[in-house]
């Protein structure tokens, strides 16, 4: 089961904390933050509002916008008060965290407009870390924090970042802040909180390269499955996206997707892509289902829902799928689906191919 993500919040402000109590004698106000305009304390204060506002997003579940509050110190308020509203922030948003049932959403602009509680999470936690390493760069300290707080920012919120020789420069050099060899300098940079499909029944949600790799490991990957889940489809394709992932090649709405009942929470099947599309614009299409949840339209539901998404994009001109010539249920979802068989065999196994344009 993947960790909610509150003790990861807990240790990264334990981890600056630490560090930071130690500098609190000194010129936070005249001192440049690393390569940002911001000065420390100005730094320091960007930290407690961001803490504050994911807590205050995922505690009132917002849904189109920032709730539109934010905090600011008392008049005399020195470098320890600040880190006392840091703490305080923090421990609002790992309680946030920690008691959000696991489907809770809330408004986040980048990149699919929302996030979960382990995106909440994530988050926090990239903003302790790279801002601590702002303000230590800035007064002339060391600072590394745990390598699996970063390998925890980057398998959830960074999937379109191929892993490098160690987490912690590899996020430094993913949000602009070092260098990796072989890899352009990043300038501009952000994050990607995993997509959400709605359905009529159901929601399309992402899987992140954290989760896939709890999945293939006997996990749950976060989701609360139908007995018998996940199939063996999805864990194939959550082998075949981890690969992407750890090849560079994973682009995250081009990957695979669990298909959630609206009912009852319960993960039933998997659902997504082989990758992005190639150069004829063409994209491959995949799913299963839980023997539990078959014979309920829910394969044809969620595959309808997929392709129109799919083929509003710019980037999208046809899907093309493959189906056993003995497997008619399947045969009848791509049917349902608006697919028309284009071939009778596409390689040796005798596999049947379809096709869906735009």
């Amino acid at each position: 089961m993947l960790d909610t993500g509150g003790d990861r919040v807990e240790q990264a402000v334990a981890g600056a904390m630490a560090l930071l109590r130690t500098t609190t004698e000194r010129d936070w106000d005249g001192v440049r933050a690393g390569r940002l305009e911001w000065n420390c304390q100005r730094t320091g204060m960007h930290i407690a509002s961001c803490l504050m506002a994911y807590a205050g997003q995922l505690a009132g579940r917002a849904q189109s916008a920032w709730v539109p509050f934010e905090i600011t110190l008392d008049e005399g308020t020195d470098h320890d008060g600040l880190l006392d509203v840091v703490e305080a922030a923090a421990a609002l948003l790992v309680a946030a965290v920690r008691t959000a049932p696991r489907e809770a959403r809330a408004f986040h602009p980048f990149p699919f407009r929302s996030a979960d509680r382990d995106g909440f999470a994530a988050m926090s936690v990239a903003e302790v870390l790279l801002h601590t390493h702002d303000i230590a760069e800035g007064l002339g300290l060391a600072y590394e924090p745990p390598a699996e707080l970063a390998e925890y920012v980057l398998t959830r919120i960074f999937p379109h970042v191929q892993p490098g020789p160690g987490h912690w420069r590899t996020l430094l050099w993913a949000t602009g802040r070092g260098e990796l060899p072989g890899r352009a300098p990043v300038t501009e940079w952000r994050w990607s909180n995993n997509i959400v499909i709605p359905a009529d029944r159901l929601t399309l949600q992402g899987v992140t390269p954290a989760a896939a790799a709890d999945l293939l490991t006997g996990g749950d990957g976060g989701f609360d499955w139908l007995e018998g889940g996940p199939f063996q489809g999805t864990l194939e394709a959550a082998s075949m996206m981890l690969k992407a992932y750890e090849a560079g090649t994973h682009r995250p709405e081009f990957g695979l997707f669990a298909l959630v009942r609206r009912g009852d929470g319960r993960a039933i099947g998997g659902m997504g892509f082989h990758g992005p599309p190639d150069e004829d614009s063409t994209a491959e299409v995949g799913y299963d289902l839980v023997e539990g949840a078959r014979g309920n339209g829910y394969a044809t539901e969620a595959l309808r829902t997929l392709c129109e998404w799919a083929l509003a994009r710019d980037d999208v001109r046809a899907l093309f799928a493959t189906i056993e010539p003995d497997n008619a249920p399947s045969q009848k979802v791509i049917a349902r689906a608006g697919f028309t068989q284009v071939n009778e065999y596409v390689d040796d196994g005798g596999l049947r191919a379809y096709e869906l344009r735009g």
